[in-house]
């Protein structure tokens, strides 16, 4: 059922104790046959009644009371109320008809405006009161009721841990020449992820023909080409990803010169021309 603003009105002004004693029996009436009206009866009572909770009682001083008796006229014997005579009205008073005044709409009026003061009142102490709570609860939480406090909250921060430092690895060198010879060929690499660089330093290229790496170790039936070197001065590769570091370490490293392109079948068709084994220049602890 929708209600108008007479009848919220109403119930505010019942929750607040502000309507004489006709306009609290109809309120009572309405409430009697009405469950929906009770209702917004009582939700107005909880809005109204947290306004009670936060004010404490404050009893007046003495002498209020001596003031106020004294101004009704209480402090001393009570005289006997004696009224004046009222003069006669003029006859042309008494024969002349009485016009009664319809001022129903003024008096509905002042009654809407009076109940609707009363909720703007109301209301704007109930905002007074949150603002003060919300504020009390911000900076002094303590000072509320255990029921109003704020609930804790609980902040997760996360702390990121830096990352442990890789150990740097080991690095291995080979020098490839002819023996007794000047370098032809460094070869480097690296011990963690054996990737290996080719430099050539001392040698030319010749026509018509590829100079290739080759793997010679005690424990493969037979040599293993690691690539043709190309034209560029650094030629780096990861073909020896596939070999134990006990294979690596302990191989012999050659270079042959193969038919343009490399080896068609994957065996060396000349012998070496510069050979060369890995020492290892820079320990993995000291590695930078």
């Amino acid at each position: 059922m929708a209600y108008s603003e007479d009848h919220i009105a109403l119930a505010a002004e019942y929750a607040l104790g502000t309507l004489d004693a006709e306009e609290r029996a109809q309120v009572e009436a309405m409430m009697s046959v009405d469950k929906n009206f009770t209702t917004m009866v009582e939700a107005w009572e909880q809005k109204l009644g947290a306004l009670n909770q936060m004010v404490g009682a404050v009893e007046p001083r003495p002498f209020i009371w001596e003031n106020i008796k004294a101004a009704i006229g209480g402090s001393g014997a009570q005289q006997p109320l004696v009224l004046p005579n009222a003069p006669a009205p003029p006859v042309s008073e008494i024969a002349r008809p009485a016009v009664a005044a319809d001022n129903s709409n003024v008096i509905r009026f002042i009654r809407q405006a009076r109940r609707w003061r009363a909720v703007a009142t109301a209301m704007t102490a109930i905002a007074a009161a949150l603002v003060a709570m919300v504020t009390i609860g911000l900076y002094q939480p303590d000072l509320l009721p255990a029921t109003l406090r704020p609930a804790p909250r609980t902040q997760v921060v996360e702390v990121k841990t830096p990352a442990a430092p890789v150990a740097p690895s080991a690095q291995y060198v080979a020098v490839l020449q002819k023996e007794g010879g000047t370098p032809a060929f460094i070869l480097t690499v690296d011990g963690a992820t054996k990737n290996f660089t080719v430099r050539k330093v001392g040698v030319d290229a010749q026509p018509g023909k590829s100079f290739e790496l080759w793997l010679i170790s005690d424990k493969l039936p037979r040599p293993r080409s690691l690539g043709v070197i190309g034209a560029s001065d650094f030629n780096a590769s990861p073909a020896l990803a596939s070999y134990d570091a006990s294979i690596i370490n302990a191989a012999t490293y050659a270079v042959t010169v193969e038919q343009a392109g490399g080896s068609p079948d994957g065996v060396p068709h000349s012998t070496p021309v510069f050979t060369g084994k890995l020492i290892e220049t820079v320990p993995p602890a000291a590695a930078r």
